[in-house]
């Protein structure tokens, strides 16, 4: 049998606990950002639906592609570069340019080393 202050205890408790509970709490969240914050979303947004052009000077096998990876990244360090794989083969994408005259200019600069590159445009992935 429980003892009537353990049972007081408790039903104080429960009584103590649903008043709180039932309690709506109401409040308002003020959002304190940079500005600038906005206008970096929006260009973003404005990159990522860019149709840009990149130079493809590879492509091949594996191993291949790796090696022309490393030469690239020394010979245009301040061009991005990327290993695409397209069934049965490794690309190399270079640049990643906005306009066509951009990336013409570029590829001028890229055949000097990889007579075989073109430009190329690919497609976005949505």
């Amino acid at each position: 049998m429980i003892k009537p202050i353990v049972r007081i205890s408790l039903i104080m408790f429960t009584f103590l606990f649903s008043t709180i509970a039932l309690q709506a709490q109401q409040g308002n969240v003020e959002i304190d950002q940079n500005k600038d914050i906005d206008r970096l979303l929006e260009f973003k947004k404005d990159l990522s639906t860019l149709n840009a052009f990149i130079i493809q000077v590879y492509n091949g096998p594996r191993s291949g592609a790796e090696s022309t990876k490393s030469d690239v990244a020394t010979l245009y360090p301040d061009w991005s570069n990327s290993i695409q794989y397209e069934q049965p083969n490794y690309k190399i994408w270079v640049g990643n340019f906005r306009t066509r005259l951009e990336a013409d200019r570029a590829l001028m600069e890229v055949k000097k080393s990889y007579a075989n590159a073109f430009i190329l445009q690919p497609k976005k992935n949505k």
